[in-house]
């Protein structure tokens, strides 16, 4: 067939040969299917898209809650554990009325290993969450041994008790060392202490 012999007519479509009619059907029909897709289908695509990466985040999620829902009960058994071991801890605070009997011992234990109180001051009672802390500065003097039986003597107490910012140098006067700290003690706070302590936390928090 001669292309240039070719009349198309569109006024009349049926006289048409029949390869051109089926050219321009095929080309009629590329043109709905891209019309369609535009503006249709490609935006269901892009929502599908939306909804898959919706669906990970959800699975993600679900995984991660179901781990932890699966170690539940190993959370509850740490909790107890940990309130057995607070309950331990707190039994080895004195109260108010062992405070007094407790410095009496720290420095019987210091003067009993043979030091000499250049230094006993305690500072006062500060308060913390659920505890108070009596901090008392000393400085003693005394040999290498006797220092050590000392700090020995206190870490041995069945109430706790700490030296820090310890600091240890040669006496001026004698040939003896001379050892300067922080020794602390620790009260539990009774209930009453602890709504005035918790309250005093949250005007705290307010003022930030």
């Amino acid at each position: 067939m001669d292309l240039s012999d070719i009349n198309l007519d569109f006024e009349d479509v049926g006289s048409w040969p029949t390869p051109v009619k089926a050219i321009s059907i095929c080309l009629a029909a590329l043109l709905v299917v891209g019309a369609w897709y535009y503006f249709d289908t490609q935006h269901q695509f892009t929502e599908l898209e939306g909804h898959q990466k919706k669906e990970l985040e959800h699975k993600k999620t679900f995984e991660i809650k179901q781990k932890k829902a699966a170690q539940l009960n190993d959370y509850r058994a740490q909790l107890v554990q940990i309130e057995e071991t607070l309950g331990v801890m707190l039994k080895q605070l004195p109260d108010k009325t062992e405070i007094a009997k407790l410095l009496v011992d720290i420095s019987q234990t210091g003067l009993g290993n043979g030091l000499e109180f250049e230094l006993f001051q305690p500072k006062g009672e500060q308060k913390r969450e659920f505890y108070a802390e009596y901090p008392i500065d000393v400085r003693v003097v005394g040999d290498y041994l006797q220092l050590g039986n000392f700090v020995s003597g206190v870490a041995a107490f069945p109430r706790i008790v700490t030296i820090s910012d310890v600091h240890i140098q040669p006496h001026k006067k004698s040939g003896h060392l001379v050892m300067q700290g922080v020794v602390k003690t620790y009260r539990y706070l009774d209930d009453e202490e602890l709504v005035k302590q918790s309250a005093a936390n949250k005007k705290r928090r307010k003022k930030r």
